[in-house]
């Protein structure tokens, strides 16, 4: 389960639970097909830990890692043109027709059914759901160009055109419509030099 919420990768199961790849990767292939046999899902959490010390510390003390203050920032309403609630509430409509758009794309990629086993597209990119969700909000929003939404998330630019190319017909289908930002931000830096935490209004 920790393993299909996207918490960490294999390799941080195996190194955090002292069990063999090939176990893990056994029962993760039985886990997955029995859920799909009786359609269960689990959405993605926002948490990715790349390493099994970060899930320690996390688990352990309540610490916060780089990728989740980053969303943590990234998402305040100053940002986003929304209170937080709302905006988790945008991410928990769209991340289900999301997560079911890209398995479509996948399968007449594949020409067919995932084979038992594989892995299923999880991991190629270092960016959550809810980050793709993120970004897509606010280049709807004129915030930013895309090379700047590229280095606040540390991915590539292709990985942030495919996540607008991929959420945004789904926003227009929602009841979200994107207000423009008061102010157009040339870098990465900018954005993230332009508002303080503790200005944060109630939600």
């Amino acid at each position: 389960m920790i393993y299909l919420r996207r918490v960490c990768s294999q390799k941080v199961l195996v190194d955090l639970l002292a069990i063999n790849a090939v176990t893990i990767g056994k029962v993760i292939s039985e886990s997955r097909t029995l859920m799909d046999a009786q359609k269960v899902t689990v959405s993605q959490t926002a948490h990715y830990f790349s390493s099994a010390q970060e899930l320690r510390d996390w688990a352990e003390d309540g610490a916060t890692t780089s990728r989740m203050e980053l969303s943590q920032t990234l998402s305040h309403p100053t940002l986003t043109g929304m209170s937080r609630p709302d905006f988790q509430a945008l991410i928990d409509r769209i991340t289900v027709p999301y997560q079911a758009a890209l398995e479509q794309r996948r399968h007449r990629q594949r020409g067919g059914d995932r084979r038992p086993g594989t892995r299923g597209g999880v991991f190629r990119q270092k960016i959550t759901d809810a980050d793709r969700i993120l970004a897509t909000v606010l280049s709807q929003r004129d915030l930013c160009d895309q090379q700047a939404l590229a280095a606040l998330f540390g991915v590539s630019r292709g990985t942030i055109r495919n996540a607008i190319e991929d959420v945004r017909p789904l926003l227009e289908q929602d009841t979200y419509v994107p207000m423009l930002a008061e102010r157009r931000f040339a870098t990465a830096a900018d954005v993230l030099a332009s508002f303080t935490e503790d200005s944060e209004p109630p939600c």
